[in-house]
């Protein structure tokens, strides 16, 4: 998502990009890392627009400043939408990614797309996550050609970050209002709050949706701490493994991996493998003869 389509005349002259994030923090909603990029010859232009770090601005301004960043010729915008099933599956999975990893490649995801749209990326500022000289050294190793500029509360020194700021936070806050649920419990409602753990609504939200086998709906970040209070007294899950792969084991048979907490760490997927005669598949599948189906 963002300002793709015919490349204007100045992508090929040098130019400058901020990235910032919104919704690292919720329990709910997606993660959003947003850029905003112009010409180098653009930068004092910028600092007259009235850009400021998200978190000062009101809703209704931030939205003013998005359309008039958008309807801008020498501006450019991205965004990469992180869902929060995505954030938790690898912060859950075997080798687990921490959530400063998933922001870093976020980031660098960004400036691979506009480069590799044609720009000509000179300059690029960046609010820091973790340490700023370790996170320069780290994509300027990447991206040697391009001067990064990392610090901390970026989006309130530079200008054209609190522009990015303006792109993450209105993206995500459209996100949330536009959630389509793929649950379709009866009782589920929309009145989740902002999604930060400390808000009131979201709690109660929370403490509404929990079940006591599945957890709770994909809007959820079920591998935050935030989740662990909510499913206390939960039904322990058990899932039948087969261990055919194991060659080192001596142990014949089957293995059951737990599902701790909400029901999906340490589950070993094997669908992509299982053929359509249901071998190597839990006995509740084989006792009932169900066949994997691709088509329908």
């Amino acid at each position: 998502m963002g300002s793709e389509g015919q490349i204007p005349e100045w992508a090929s002259t040098p130019c400058i990009m901020g990235i910032d994030e919104a919704g690292r923090g919720p329990v709910l909603g997606p993660m959003v890392y947003g850029c905003l990029y112009c010409p180098l010859s653009y930068k004092k232009t910028i600092s007259t627009l009235e850009f400021a770090d998200s978190k000062t601005l009101k809703e209704e301004k931030r939205e003013e400043l998005f359309e008039s960043l958008k309807s801008d010729e020498r501006i450019g915008w991205a965004v990469d939408v992180i869902d929060p099933r995505e954030l938790s599956a690898k912060m859950l999975q075997k080798n687990k990614i921490n959530l400063n990893e998933i922001s870093h490649e976020s980031a660098m995801g960004l400036v691979k797309k506009v480069l590799g749209m044609g720009y000509l990326l000179t300059e690029v500022y960046i609010d820091t996550v973790g340490d700023p000289d370790k996170y320069r050294v780290k994509i300027s190793e990447r991206f040697p050609s391009i001067k990064f500029v990392v610090a901390k509360k970026a989006d309130s020194l530079y200008p054209v970050v609190s522009g990015a700021s303006i792109v993450a936070k209105v993206t995500r806050d459209r996100a949330l209002q536009n959630w389509k649920f793929d649950e379709t419990a009866e009782n589920m409602h929309r009145e989740f709050g902002s999604g930060y753990p400390g808000d009131p609504n979201t709690k109660d939200w929370l403490e509404h949706h929990k079940h006591s086998v599945f957890g709770f709906p994909s809007l959820v970040r079920f591998s935050w701490g935030t989740c662990n209070a909510y499913v206390k007294g939960g039904v322990e899950v058990l899932w039948e493994a087969d261990n055919e792969d194991d060659e080192s084991s001596s142990k014949s048979g089957k293995k059951q991996a737990k599902l701790s907490s909400l029901g999906f760490t340490g589950v070993k997927r094997r669908s992509e493998d299982i053929e359509s005669s249901g071998k190597g598949r839990c006995k509740f599948f084989q006792s009932r003869k169900l066949e994997k189906l691709s088509q329908f």
